[in-house]
């Protein structure tokens, strides 16, 4: 019996089953090296970035200075108050921080009836004052302390955010909230 002669379609099957599995095979490999890439990237990467955050957190000299600063400012104002000036040689400057009229007004007339000096009244800068705010210049602080205890407020600081000249002259400012 004669065996029939190959067509060229048989020869190239072969072939072709051949190109599959290699191609299976190296699509394996490609995954295997990508995941033991970013496995051994990762790692130090990751080691880097911890690096990164732990020095980022940890307290700069400058730092430390400003809290010691922060620390000796708290204690100037948490100190107690010294001897406090009568009342009618301490000038007061009243602002109306609640929006409603009038309101620096009749505090300025309570604040005269205590015997208090009024060197002005005025709109604040803002009209939002949940509360009302007792801030005093350098010096004042007895005064201020006083003066939020004659009056019911319990915010006493600095003068923050008003101008001294803004003051006319006065040493504290009283900010009447709602």
């Amino acid at each position: 019996m004669e065996a029939p002669l190959l067509t060229p379609q048989d020869l190239i099957r072969p072939w072709r089953r051949a190109t599959v599995v290699v191609g299976a095979i190296a699509a394996l490999e490609l995954v295997l090296l990508v995941g033991a890439g970013v496995r051994l990237i990762a790692k130090p990467l990751a080691h880097e970035i911890k690096h990164q955050a732990i020095s980022a957190a940890a307290p700069r000299a400058d730092a430390v200075t400003q809290s010691k600063q922060l620390k000796q400012a708290i204690r100037r104002t948490k100190a107690p108050p010294g001897k406090a000036r009568p009342r009618n040689h301490v000038k007061i400057m009243v602002f109306n921080g609640n929006g409603r009229a009038g309101a620096a007004g009749s505090a300025a007339g309570r604040l005269q009836r205590l015997g208090y000096v009024i060197a002005g009244t005025t709109n604040a800068a803002r009209q939002d004052y949940a509360t009302s705010v007792v801030m005093y210049v350098p010096g004042f602080r007895a005064e201020a302390i006083r003066l939020a205890k004659d009056i019911g407020v319990r915010v006493v600081g600095p003068l923050d955010g008003i101008s001294k000249p803004s003051l006319d002259g006065g040493e504290l400012a009283v900010i009447v909230g709602a």
